[in-house]
């Protein structure tokens, strides 16, 4: 018997199948999906890899000096399926990857070291447990047989708290070890090493709910995706629901449903950000034991833990990002990607996956509906269920009969005539000096982090870049220093210029620490909080800010786009957007759609239990992204904006793909690109538009330069072959120095 085996090694050049012969001792124990160690080349330590497929012969057999290698070892734990490594051969040609990098993805969190065999995954630690009954501790405590106050509180203890771990019940019942050590020498208790479940919900106290009545459109959703459910079918559902009109209510009855068919669902949402407030929501209704959470965010130990609780089906509903899409369930019976509109669900490393493509790879394989639901579907999502591939079901109205909040854009135009040239308007002050009069709490949303997003000297023109990117450092105050966003490179800040040594070295643009600092200055006595990347990064940091500002009541949360999507805070009645212009124009065919989504969906953070107020800020008070969003009309904004795309040949009409070249050698980056230029060409037909190789937008970083090549058609198999063709040439391949990306619609255009 042979097996086919990837090597585990994100090398291109290993990209390939190696054959292995099986040893008859392990010809029962070898499946498809088993990770094997094997000798690899002439390297005297074993090699680790998959095996994808398992043949009585192999092509290779009759060829002459052919030596077959044997496989030395397989894992005991089986961690993969065929339906897996089905994926991954499947990924791996789309998103132009290793299969093993694909791999990776569906192993258990922890395990993608070289060597598996000696590392612990499990944690474990001691747990104390009382060897004597209670009445027995009673009687020789009264018999003064034990005498030590310590003694008797550590025993006392373990009454109520029978097996509990080591180091919490010294903390607890403030004893020593030396103390426990007596006890366990005198026969009263033992210690016993076991593992330690770790837990990502130990600090969580969430009160149990019921299910609510659904509305007349929350049913007519409910039951057209429920027949799916009820009869193993497979269907591609889009929930098109106003911003508070109740589409979690619909997500945790149809779980219900999937559940007492004893089946799986997985959850996906867009932000780590946004993940507490959805498992809360699944633990008031689940409970702790049913619902295992998956991020980054969590410890590798938690994430371990949650995944074996998931392959063992002990836990049955998974909440998580975008990778999360690789659980082990093991009986799918939903998918659901909540807010789909969101960038996040497409990865922009290697595999460049999309979330919501796998999900419905996954979903039509098992039989069982894929639900998207987002306030403003992605234009693609939207035409999609315009053209009937997505039964459409459309949310008029909020959950709580709550009205939508109104919205009023202010021309900042206007402002500067009127000599204001404070980062609030006169109308948002004026709005916000009311919010804290009445006690209620404002949001500002800002898409920018720092301080100042660039540094100008006034008499040179000289602005201060990154040395290792062509983009200009932002000033970070609280820190003092200039910070690359784009590498981590950081310097001081100047107050000279470099260039012509001109004291006129000022600060342009506004980040949300600028504008915490100007609403400190407005407004002294509020109280605030900033959610930006720079305060978020220790672990629960997310969580802790957002509990944070509602359990606090502070008057106003400051933040970036963490702060846009699926937030319920009840006392929040006022929004303000500082610049609404921030990401209007940038290179991008979905910038404008971006920014109307981005409008909606932080608008509806205002007034969701009560009256409700929306501030806009622009310089373009006419763009038809921002009356749009004034009106909340989103269908208006589909028809002008799907309009615009298909005269202009963009998605859905068609697919974007970059080929990226990246490198430190320019002169072998210009030679490499028009290369796959030339080899496209000679296979390319009418339908389909390749542009020249050109430097990218931002055309260097981290000290690489970076060039790149569109192509515009419908993705297919030909497509992919062709493509394929253009960048395994043998003169590509010797130019090692440049790394080549193919990213198919990737999230940015830079």
């Amino acid at each position: 018997m042979y097996a086919e085996v990837i090597i585990n090694n994100n090398a291109k050049a290993l990209n390939r199948i190696f054959d292995y012969l099986v040893p008859k001792e392990l010809e029962n124990d070898i499946k498809v999906g088993a990770r094997v160690f094997v000798p690899f080349g002439n390297s005297k330590k074993l090699e680790d890899g998959f095996v994808i497929n398992l043949k009585e012969e192999s092509e290779f057999a009759n060829k002459d000096n052919i030596k077959f290698k044997e496989i030395a070892k397989i894992e005991k734990e089986q961690v993969l399926t065929e339906n897996n490594i089905t994926l991954a051969k499947l990924m791996a040609r789309k998103y132009f990857c290793n299969i093993s990098d694909c791999i990776k993805l569906m192993l258990p969190p922890g395990t993608g070291a070289k060597i598996l065999e000696n590392r612990t995954k499990e944690k474990t630690g001691n747990f104390v447990y009382l060897k004597l009954d209670k009445d027995e501790i009673e009687f020789r405590i009264e018999e003064q047989k034990i005498k030590s106050d310590k003694q008797i509180r550590a025993l006392r203890f373990l009454e109520e708290n029978d097996g509990i771990y080591i180091a919490d019940l010294e903390l607890l019942a403030d004893v020593t070890r030396a103390v426990l050590k007596t006890l366990e020498k005198n026969g009263y208790i033992e210690i016993v090493e076991k593992q330690i479940e770790r837990n990502p919900f130990i600090n969580k106290k969430v009160e149990r709910d019921e299910p609510k009545q659904l509305t007349q459109e929350q049913e007519k959703c409910f039951n057209g995706i429920n027949f799916c459910i009820e009869n193993d079918e497979f269907c591609k559902s889009l929930i098109h629901g106003i911003t508070g009109s109740g589409k979690t209510e619909i997500y945790l009855q149809l779980i219900q449903k999937v559940l007492e068919k004893g089946k799986d669902a997985i959850i996906l949402v867009p932000e780590i950000s946004l993940t507490p407030q959805m498992v809360d929501r699944f633990l008031a209704r689940f409970g702790d034991n049913s619902v295992a959470v998956l991020h980054s965010k969590l410890s590798i130990g938690e994430r371990y833990d949650e995944w074996q609780k998931i392959t063992k089906g002990e836990k049955r509903i998974v909440i998580g990002a975008r990778s999360a899409i690789f659980a082990p369930v093991r009986n799918l019976g939903i998918i659901i990607i909540d807010e789909e509109h969101d960038m996040s669900y497409k990865s922009d490393m290697a595999p460049r996956y999309n979330a919501k493509d796998l999900a419905k790879y996954m979903a039509e394989k098992a039989n069982c509906p894929l639900v998207l639901g987002s306030a403003t579907p992605e234009i693609s999502t939207m035409y999609l269920a315009k053209e009937n591939e997505y039964a459409l079901y459309t949310l008029t109205k909020r959950a709580n009969n709550a009205s939508l909040p109104n919205v009023e854009i202010v021309d900042l135009r206007n402002e500067l005539a009127l000599g204001n040239r404070s980062m609030l308007s006169f109308k948002l002050q004026e709005e916000i000096k009311k919010n804290l009069e009445n006690k209620k709490q404002t949001i500002l949303f800002l898409n920018r982090r720092g301080y100042s997003t660039f540094i100008m000297c006034r008499d040179c023109g000289y602005v201060a870049k990154c040395k290792n990117c062509n983009i200009s450092l932002t000033y970070h105050m609280s820190e003092n220093k200039l910070k690359c966003h784009y590498c981590g490179f950081e310097q001081s800040t100047i107050k000279v210029c470099p260039e012509c040594n001109s004291s006129k070295v000022k600060y342009f643009g506004t980040g949300t620490q600028k504008l915490e600092d100007e609403v400190h200055k407005l407004f002294p006595d509020a109280s605030t909080i900033r959610m930006d990347i720079d305060t978020v990064s220790k672990k629960n940091s997310h969580e802790e800010i957002l509990n944070k500002f509602k359990d606090e009541n502070i008057d106003i949360l400051i933040g970036t786009q963490m702060v846009v999507k699926g937030h319920h805070f009840p006392n929040v009645t006022l929004v303000g957007v500082v610049s609404a212009d921030s990401s209007l124009n940038l290179e991008d065919y979905r910038a404008v759609e971006r920014t109307f989504q981005t409008l909606v969906q932080v608008a509806g953070r205002a007034g969701r239990e009560e009256y409700g107020n929306v501030i806009i800020q622009t310089y373009n008070p006419d763009h038809y992204a921002i009356i749009d969003s004034q009106k909340q009309d989103y269908n208006l904004f589909y028809n002008q904006e799907v309009s615009l795309r298909k005269m202009l040949k963009y998605p859905p009409f068609c697919d974007i793909i970059m080929i990226s070249f990246s490198g430190k050698d320019i002169s072998e980056i210009q030679k490499i690109s028009n290369l796959v230029y030339s080899k496209l060409k000679s296979v390319i037909n009418d339908d389909i538009f390749v542009f020249k190789p050109v430097p990218s937008p931002i055309d260097k970083i981290k000290n690489k330069y970076r060039w790149r090549i569109i192509i515009k058609c419908k993705v297919t198999s030909n497509v992919l072959n062709m493509i394929n063709y253009a960048i395994e040439d043998e003169k590509i391949k010797k130019c090692k120095e440049t790394r080549i990306i193919v990213d198919i619609n990737p999230n940015t255009m830079s």
